[in-house]
């Protein structure tokens, strides 16, 4: 008897418009409020405030009890899709996670398991993640960064940590943290939004 292999799930077409960015944020946070959600919210409006933006936020702890029961992503409700499509979709991506045990949360993983591993080649990922102090800000290079590798994604450079000190009332307060989000998002869209490489000839 000869094995039948699965036609791949079609990927959803990008509906990005040349003059407008489709901006995706992604909080990894289990519980709301939360200072993560408030740190990927604050990315998220920042970059809306330098150019034209459709913007979404996706918060795992919303979205969370619609994985829990789904083996795959075909079982998934309406609201764990259109989390997925939306990511999926995306001109530029800003993840961020709480430091949980060295790593993200496992929500976090978990709503990733479900989106198609081809999906996000050479799509924009701005890395984010909020911690009890600065002892937990390498995460970002030695958990997140190899996430999105995976992906094929194109990682930012840099990425943005904030401590529990940075945040008042779950709102971002600290002038510091601000002017962090400021420099990531200049430097971010200068990369986001250049246009394609020019072309040069090889003989100088």
């Amino acid at each position: 008897m000869t094995a039948t292999t699965a036609a791949p799930r079609p990927i959803a077409a990008r509906e990005s418009s040349p003059d407008r960015l489709t901006v995706v944020g992604v909080s990894g946070s289990t519980h709301a409020p939360s200072r993560t959600t408030a740190l990927v919210t604050a990315i998220v409006d920042t970059i809306a405030a330098r150019t034209p933006a459709t913007t979404h936020v996706v918060e795992v702890d919303a979205v969370g009890p619609a994985l829990a029961a789904a083996r795959g992503r075909d079982a998934l409700p309406p609201i764990a899709e259109d989390a997925l499509t939306r990511i999926e979709t995306a001109d530029l991506l800003v993840v961020a996670s709480p430091v949980y045990r060295a790593s993200y949360t496992g929500l976090f993983k978990h709503l990733f398991d479900f989106v198609d591993q081809h999906a996000l080649v050479d799509t924009p990922v701005l890395l984010a993640a909020t911690g009890g102090s600065d002892r937990h800000g390498l995460m970002i290079d030695h958990q997140l960064r190899p996430l999105f590798s995976f992906f094929r994604s194109l990682t930012l450079p840099g990425g943005i940590y904030a401590a529990d000190r940075d945040f008042t009332n779950y709102t971002v307060s600290a002038p510091e943290l601000r002017e962090r989000i400021d420099r990531t998002v200049d430097g971010a869209l200068a990369l986001v939004t250049r246009g394609p490489l020019e072309v040069r000839s090889a003989y100088f």
